[in-house]
């Protein structure tokens, strides 16, 4: 029990650490540059000289039954430029926080769970070079035809496999994404839509095997939100017609938009980038979390460039509540596209900065 509490204490010591460095001058890390071009594999796996990064896994499977499944996995790196001349090997050169959630549409119940510890030991590990990211029993790998993600949280379980169907999608200008009005304000980006998912979910012991449709991002940078940010709106969605759509908003403290932007595949493989002024985010209906009292738009009226769709969840409540891990309140969840009064696609929304403004 004390070598627990003293494990603890030291991690949270650590991430208050990395909050206080966050004030950092983002010229103290690696620069996200136009003209950088991505290369695979190598920008696949992690890239430590950066401030931030992020690997994001969310997707719609059914059960056997029939029944819908909203599944998210995202493993988040840090580097909070503390100690980094100190030889000792407990240094924290390296901070992983993991966040996994499973949305049931029948029970209407949102199970999260969240992870954090410093790389090392073999314990916590970002390899650079291939998607290879893990907290303990908490993993997300690169495989010969895709990835493969185990979760062990306190009232889920995930062993999922994810096929690569479709190349591929740099975000932005070949992969360099604006998120404001300064050019310095972007992370490297790229997604991978279109994944087939194929594995098991089990929950209270009951195993049930799932199939479906998952998206993948991964991003990284070092200096990304306008002083003025409160936070984003973002979509991704897999497509009816096997296309796929990413489009955000960066919203200011009035709830304006600051800057947007996106990208459109079409099902013929073409890709459209979208300008700021072609993205925008309507809200339709709000919901209030009987938690946190915060208020989120979770049903949505979205342009994106030449088409317009209405967003809906597969249920209200998908708030999810990581201050034990990255510090922050947000609503990630599973929505559905309509336009015209067919299904355009699925996936999912992230709403952040609805309860404090987002600090990255």
């Amino acid at each position: 029990m004390r070598r627990g509490q003293a494990k603890a204490v030291s991690l949270w010591v650590m991430i208050g650490f990395a909050w206080l460095c966050a004030t950092a001058v983002a010229q103290d890390y690696a620069q996200v540059q136009t003209g950088y071009e991505l290369q695979f594999p190598r920008d696949h796996g992690s890239h430590p000289q950066f401030r931030t990064e992020w690997w994001y896994l969310t997707g719609w499977v059914k059960d056997a039954r029939g029944g819908d499944l909203g599944i998210q996995i995202t493993f988040f790196r840090n580097r909070p430029r503390v100690a980094e001349d100190n030889p000792s090997r407990f240094a924290p050169r390296q901070l992983l926080f993991a966040h996994a959630a499973l949305a049931d549409a029948k029970s209407g119940k949102l199970l999260h769970d969240q992870r954090a510890a410093r790389a090392g030991f073999g314990l916590a590990e970002a390899q650079e070079n291939r998607t290879d990211v893990s907290i303990d029993d908490w993993s997300l790998s690169q495989t010969a035809s895709g990835y493969s993600a185990k979760v062990v949280a306190r009232e889920f379980s995930y062993a999922l496999e994810f096929k690569v169907t479709q190349p591929v999608l740099l975000q932005g200008d070949r992969g360099f994404s604006r998120k404001g009005p300064r050019p310095a304000q972007a992370s490297y980006y790229y997604s991978q839509p279109q994944l087939a998912v194929s594995g098991s979910i089990t929950v209270k012991g009951e195993k049930r095997e799932v199939s479906g449709v998952a998206w993948l991002d991964h991003e990284w940078a070092s200096e990304y939100l306008a002083p003025q940010a409160q936070g984003w709106d973002w979509i991704g969605l897999n497509l009816a017609d096997g296309g796929a759509l990413m489009a955000f908003r960066m919203r200011d403290g009035s709830g304006g938009t600051l800057w947007a932007g996106g990208s459109l595949r079409a099902a013929d493989g073409r890709v459209r980038v979208l300008a700021p002024g072609e993205v925008r985010f309507e809200s339709l209906r709000r919901w209030r979390s009987p938690r946190t009292q915060t208020e989120y738009p979770v049903a949505l009226r979205v342009q994106a460039g030449n088409i317009e769709f209405e967003l809906e969840p597969m249920m209200d409540d998908q708030e999810l509540d990581a201050r034990a891990s990255t510090g922050t309140i947000y609503w990630e969840g599973a929505v559905s596209a309509k336009s015209g009064g067919r299904i355009l696609g699925a996936g999912y929304l992230e709403l952040t900065g609805y309860w404090r403004p987002l600090h990255l």
